[in-house]
């Protein structure tokens, strides 16, 4: 009888129990295949990365604080990695996907990310790291919305729409790779993909016959958000839609002021939110055009990506000229104060409920100042390669973190220069960066084309761009207010770009090119940021799944596993093994 009446306690018990293991942030899963497929997106049969047998890759939609756990079947013929553009992965550098950081799953190998979007809304996009592999593809876009009890600061969209632009070559990625190793530039590309899909044939010249082109249906009268990404290798692209504004309203995670624009330029590994309201009358379909910019027009006409906006009323097809880019052909500043017209919007609650500019930047003391300096490519060693500050980085055997983790001593140097070295060398030099220190980064690009720079872990303040020589003279224009908060930044030939970053987040964190070009050739460097406390609790531990490889090559038991969704029952097999755990130690307190 005893036993009886305690048996509702026990009840009671489990389902505490039960609800402390399952009441944390939800879990988001995904199972990816990648492995190469055939396509022929610009009429040419070629080679190309699919993620489940599609190209491009399945949308990863979350919402602020979900873990999101991805399998990843490696089924190319080459090592795999990859990173997620624009995610912060706070204390947990260990899924940041490149090879700094993480071994490289192998052939035949599946591994597991696992990481919370912590703290983040916004567009950002997924792609493979290594070995020229985005040229091919592998790549999709990444949601993160916002909980339902952060107000959005614009009505809610009709429909939201994900648009991967980005300059294409019918060549494969390892025909290209070859190309850079002898030394040789890329020259122009074949062409602008849209979500994947060749141009809209508007010109019968320029556009062959049999093209599959992409289509996006619309309702009159309705505003969808438009999240468009350039997820390609090395080419600005101008973005706009036929007889429609583009209302911007947010890029890389943080909101902007909301203003209108007839185009605007998404330089490589850039994304931006628009709100577009269908809003014109439906006798035709409407161009989305993304087309070069800052070449020479009449010789890079086909590279140009057409897509068709269709109301579900239209009444025939598009047709005309394409509407015009920007003319600013002898007015180099235009793109440049478009640019410096992207604020944040400080009053809009981003991830959380107070406002973003309730961080004061423009405040805070700067406790180390980088010049990063990029110069054409340079012979080191009867090699063309790309610098930085006159190094060109190499990436070493064993992923730094790990070298850390395991206190290899020799793998990498904490010694990047300040300022520009006079020389050149190729070495993996890497920025020593001071726990929650404030660090100023001036990026001074003297070749003679756009480049773009990603920092990894961070999103960072946009304090000031000009022409010229960056000089200390030069903080007396930077913007300390309403800086947009972001993770890639453009920088135009012979001008500077100055951001601001908050050294907040424990790791190793890459900060790059993303002019795949540059990159491959190793425009890169790392920024070791340690916790020198005893003790440190602000950085995850390392993966029970890690891959070993390079000096801890020895270490390696993890076994190819042919079934891709193997790490996910994995993954669901412990949290039940805690859980029941718990449920034991649970009927052992009480019935002791």
């Amino acid at each position: 009888m005893a036993s009886f009446r305690v048996f509702p306690l026990f009840l009671i018990y489990i389902s505490s129990f039960l609800s402390l293991c399952f009441a944390g942030d939800p879990f988001v899963y995904y199972d990816w295949t990648v492995s190469y497929i055939n396509a022929a997106p610009l009429g040419v049969q070629q080679q190309v990365i699919g993620i489940n047998g599609k190209f491009p890759g399945p949308i990863v939609n979350v919402t602020t604080n979900n873990n999101v756990v991805v399998n990843v079947l490696n089924r190319l013929d080459e090592d795999l990695l990859y990173t997620w553009d624009g995610i912060q992965h706070r204390r947990n550098s260990w899924q940041d996907g490149v090879l700094g950081t993480t071994c490289p799953i192998p052939k035949d190998y599946n591994w597991t990310y696992q990481f919370q979007v912590k703290d983040q809304i916004g567009s950002f996009f997924y792609f493979p790291s290594l070995n020229f592999h985005r040229a091919a593809g592998g790549y999709g876009g990444i949601i993160v919305n916002n909980r339902d009890i952060i107000p959005l600061p614009f009505a809610t969209p009709d429909g939201d729409i994900t648009i991967l632009i980005g300059d294409w070559y019918n060549r494969n990625h390892t025909d290209l790779r070859k190309t850079l190793d002898a030394g040789k530039s890329l020259g122009m590309p074949n062409g602008v993909l849209m979500n994947g899909k060749g141009p809209y044939r508007y010109n019968t010249t320029l556009v062959p016959d049999g093209i599959d082109y992409e289509t996006f249906e619309v309702k009159p009268g309705k505003t969808y958000r438009l999240r468009v990404h350039n997820v390609g290798i090395s080419t600005s692209l101008n973005f706009r839609i036929q007889s429609h504004n583009l209302l911007l309203a947010e890029t890389e995670g943080s909101y902007t002021t909301q203003q209108n624009y007839t185009s605007l330029d998404i330089h490589v590994g850039q994304s931006y939110s628009f709100l577009v309201t269908m809003d014109q009358n439906a006798s035709t379909d409407y161009y989305i055009v993304a087309s070069a910019r800052f070449v020479n027009e009449s010789v890079w006409q086909r590279v140009t990506g057409v897509a068709i906006l269709h109301y579900t009323n239209s009444k025939g097809k598009a047709r005309g000229p394409l509407p015009d880019p920007p003319n600013d052909v002898y007015d180099k500043t235009f793109s440049m104060n478009q640019a410096r017209s992207i604020r944040w919007n400080v009053s809009a609650s981003g991830a959380r409920p107070n406002p973003q500019g309730s961080f004061r930047y423009g405040s805070i003391n700067v406790t180390d100042v980088y010049v990063l300096e990029n110069k054409p490519p340079v012979m080191i060693n009867g090699n063309r390669r790309a610098t930085l500050s006159g190094i060109s980085y190499v990436n070493p055997n064993t992923p730094l973190r790990l070298a850390d983790d395991y206190h290899l001593k020799g793998v990498y140097k904490l010694d990047f220069p300040k300022t520009p070295l006079t020389t050149h060398r190729m070495e993996t030099s890497v920025i020593n960066g001071t726990y929650r220190g404030f660090m100023e980064v001036v990026l001074q690009n003297n070749d003679t084309g756009v480049q773009s720079y990603h920092m990894d872990g961070y999103a960072f303040f946009v304090v000031g761009m000009d022409y010229g020589e960056w000089t200390e003279n030069s903080r007396g224009t930077y913007n300390k207010w309403d800086g947009i908060a972001r993770s890639t930044i453009q920088v135009f030939p012979g001008a500077w770009t100055v951001i601001l970053v908050s050294l907040d987040n424990v790791g190793v964190w890459n900060l790059r090119t993303e002019n795949l070009d540059s990159w491959y050739l190793g425009q890169e460097t790392y920024v070791r940021i340690v916790n020198p406390e005893a003790n440190n609790k602000t950085e995850l531990p390392k993966p029970d799944n890690a891959f070993y490889c390079g000096q801890l090559s020895h270490l390696m038991t993890y076994k190819a596993n042919p079934s891709s969704f193997a790490s996910s029952i994995t993954v669901g097999r412990s949290k039940l093994l805690f859980t029941l755990q718990m449920v034991i130690l649970a009927a052992i307190f009480i019935f002791r």
